[in-house]
């Protein structure tokens, strides 16, 4: 793999020749090392080692970025394999005392508990970073600082079976009535949560009558002392779910195993979900089409877009370096492609995403992610998901929809303070 390197030879100088002593990295605990280095518990890595925690994917994607990295610039990469679930807490943990990484992949919405926890440093993109898609950049933005580096986006889209349904809906009602005259078992489905319902495959509906969580300010960041949820829009927004659920189209007993299940089994037309599901629906023999959401409030149908991330630690010794890995080594084409090879998600840096847009599927997906929202990273929505989600199952069994709503919103508003 060839890896563009803008900025080699005057940093190369810095880094490699001295003038910084890279002191050895932060730690890499608790994983499964691809780079030779034992990397239990005080990882023990050797200095000018920079140690990256990935998941089996994106390890065996990064590991020619790695070694271009190490051959440039005599800094090894230790790419140190560990449980995707894992990753978030281990990093609040290890880091702080001096064991975990220098560089760790997660999720965009991680941002605020790891600014809130101390635990993870701005990434300095310059001017790269007006070359990866906006909504990848507001979502790694918090407080007015870029913290970590994007590399893939993923949201999702209204799946169609489009043999059994050739066109895609021009609305909601429209989606209803061409799901109920294909004559399935179910017009739509989509996974649903019997306590907690699920507000986020729920939200594009939500935001289609003009609904938000939180406000956002001017660089797409969130607004966490103006909760939104509750105004005119979000009251709206309950009362046409309360006429969903009175009419039978949203199903509680129907979770996400069983609505894939379904749609795969030609057993509903439409399904609302990620590209996560893709692969099965096609080796079950579906014929997919990816479609916008369709509005059921009228405005554009946004959903919730996440970002994958590479965060640097804020105790990192080697942080010039790991700031040259990601903004001049993860941050190319190359690379992007990668690892949009490795997981199937479209790729952050906007040369990568449109090329990975030769894939019908990706670019039906794609365009939907134009229209979303990144996920608030703030730490304040953590205190949203459980009102929201058992709202939304109250709502749909029948609780009267806007002072559901409105309580529900007062309740989230006590927690935040």
């Amino acid at each position: 793999m060839k890896v563009m390197n803008k900025r080699a030879l005057g940093l190369s100088a810095f880094l490699v020749g001295g003038a910084v002593v890279l002191a050895g990295c932060a730690g890499g605990g608790g994983g499964e090392s691809s780079g030779g280095a034992d990397n239990g518990g005080d990882s023990g890595a050797a200095e000018n080692t920079l140690t990256v925690w990935v998941d089996a994917d994106r390890e065996r994607a990064l590991q020619d970025v790695a070694t271009a990295f190490e051959e440039e610039k005599g800094i090894a990469v230790d790419l140190v394999v560990k449980e995707y679930e894992d990753i978030q807490q281990d990093f609040i943990t290890q880091v702080p005392s001096g064991e975990g990484p220098d560089i760790t992949i997660g999720g965009h919405d991680w941002t605020g508990a790891f600014v809130q926890d101390g635990v993870v440093a701005p990434v300095e993109l310059g001017d790269k970073a007006a070359e990866f898609e906006e909504v990848a950049i507001a979502a790694v933005t918090y407080d007015g600082n870029t913290y970590g580096l994007p590399y893939a986006i993923e949201n999702i889209a209204l799946v169609r079976n489009a043999d059994l349904v050739p066109e895609a809906p021009t609305n909601f009602d429209d989606m209803i009535a061409k799901g109920t005259a294909a004559g399935t078992q179910y017009p739509f489905v989509v996974g649903l949560n019997p306590q907690n319902s699920d507000p986020y495959h729920l939200y594009p509906f939500q935001t289609s009558f003009g609904n938000s969580v939180f406000a956002q300010n001017a660089d797409g960041s969130y607004d966490a002392a103006n909760l939104t949820i509750g105004d005119e829009a979000g009251q709206q927004f309950a009362t046409w779910l309360g006429q969903q659920g009175a009419a039978g189209v949203f199903n509680l007993n129907l979770d996400g195993d069983l609505a894939k299940e379904a749609f795969n089994a030609g057993q509903a037309p439409f399904f609302l979900t990620g590209p996560w599901n893709i692969a099965d629906a096609v080796d079950a023999g579906v014929n997919v089409a990816v479609d916008p959401i369709p509005s059921a409030g009228g405005q554009t149908a946004r959903p919730f877009a996440g970002v994958q991330t590479f965060f640097l630690s804020s105790q990192s010794e080697n942080a010039l370096a790991a700031n040259e890995f990601l903004v001049n080594y993860i941050a190319t084409p190359e690379v992007q492609t990668a690892l949009f090879e490795a997981g199937g998600r479209a790729p952050a840096l906007t040369e990568s995403f449109e090329a990975a847009q030769a894939d019908p599927i990706v670019a039906g997906f794609a365009s939907v992610g134009a229209e979303a929202v990144p996920m608030p990273s703030i730490p304040q929505m953590g205190a949203v998901w459980d009102d929201w989600g058992t709202t939304e199952v109250a709502i749909i069994q029948g609780s009267d929809p806007v002072s559901s709503w409105t309580t529900m919103a007062e309740n989230i508003q006590g927690k935040i303070g």
